[in-house]
């Protein structure tokens, strides 16, 4: 018996040690790429394309979900040939990621406009056609992509449109120069460096031990609640930001502070969700709603929302009147802040 513990506990740790070294190196590898313009140059020659359109990726429907099909370099120079254009629309893509077999994957908008390209914006219709696909907004698509494909053509978009919006330099007025893999731009007058941001929002679920704080925005979608957000200003802790908000938006005052998990989301602009969970004190409860934020708040039990949780589609249950309200999908770090409130009740606190 002790033999075969001994053994099985070598074979976990031999693929433990595997995996860590294929992240190190994967990662290394990304980091060269991004460094090393004549590196990155090198990897285009093999590696994989996933194509936009005005920062609308490539999509092609598979039953219930959508696909992001890639491309690689050989094909695309014929589809830019096939169209009157040059291969110099490459110089525009950004690398997102690689594999573990060190294939690295670039996203490249083809109807951008660009200060760094002589190419007319090539038209969406006969790209469609060409590419036997389409070209959809990631608002519309993102929750009907696997989980690889959701973080890959949110970073890709991001960094396009980042990109498409730094193009000249905020001191001198002079264009900006990408490096190779669109880790940065350079100002070629200053050598000033500017590198892609992201804007942290914190993402919090309030509790009073026994419900749960759920609101809406006017922007939401019909019937969707979900849980207070808010962008973080500049001098502030994530702590402070919390209280902030949930003192701002609903009027209440943090008791406790949980940290839970973070994502990326493309949207409107590239921000860095921070979920957190945060309780108030049994006794004050009472809100005091900011209308100019938000459009309702409400407390729900840990059974109203559990059930909610339970429906397949609970925003088609909602709009048929099945359920009074519905929460953000699944791949929504929204969703799953809630779904760990109603599954762990109680969580490490942090100091607030």
């Amino acid at each position: 018996m002790s033999l075969y513990c001994g053994t099985a506990c070598r074979r976990k740790f031999f693929w433990c040690c595997r995996l860590l070294s294929t992240y190190v190196t994967k990662t290394r590898y990304l980091c060269e790429l991004k460094e090393d313009d004549d590196a990155c140059k090198k990897a285009q020659q093999t590696g994989a394309y996933y194509l936009f359109h005005n920062l609308a990726p490539l999509l092609q429907k598979s039953e219930h979900q959508y696909l992001a099909p890639q491309h690689s370099l050989l094909e695309l120079e014929r589809l830019l040939s096939k169209f009157g254009q040059d291969s110099q629309i490459l110089e525009d893509s950004v690398l997102i990621g690689c594999s573990e077999e060190q294939e690295a994957w670039f996203a490249l908008d083809l109807g951008l406009n660009r200060s760094s390209s002589k190419n007319a914006s090539l038209q969406k219709a006969e790209m469609e056609t060409a590419l036997q696909g389409s070209f959809i907004k990631l608002t519309k698509a993102l929750f009907e992509l696997n989980v690889k494909d959701a973080s890959l053509l949110s970073t890709a978009q991001a960094l396009l449109r980042w990109h498409n919006a730094h193009q000249f330099c905020s001191r001198s007025g002079q264009p900006t120069k990408k490096n190779v893999s669109g880790s940065k731009r350079v100002c070629p007058s200053n050598n000033i460096i500017y590198y892609p941001q992201v804007a942290p929002v914190v993402i919090t679920l309030v509790s009073d031990g026994t419900r749960c704080l759920l609101v809406r925005q006017s922007s939401f979608p019909k019937g969707m609640y979900s849980a207070l957000a808010g962008f973080c200003d500049i001098g502030e802790s994530l702590e402070e930001t919390v209280r902030r908000e949930i003192a701002e938006e609903v009027g209440l005052e943090v008791d406790r502070l949980h940290y839970s998990a973070s994502q990326h989301w493309p949207f409107p602009n590239s921000t860095l969700m921070i979920a957190c969970h945060a309780t108030v004190k049994p006794g004050q409860t009472e809100l005091q709603v900011n209308l100019r934020e938000l459009e309702a708040a409400a407390w729900f039990s840990r059974d109203e929302v559990a059930t909610v949780l339970r429906r397949n589609n609970p925003s088609n249950q909602q709009q048929s009147g099945a359920v009074p309200f519905w929460l953000p999908p699944k791949l929504a770090i929204a969703h799953q802040l809630i779904k760990e409130w109603v599954e762990k009740p109680t969580c490490s606190p942090l100091p607030a």
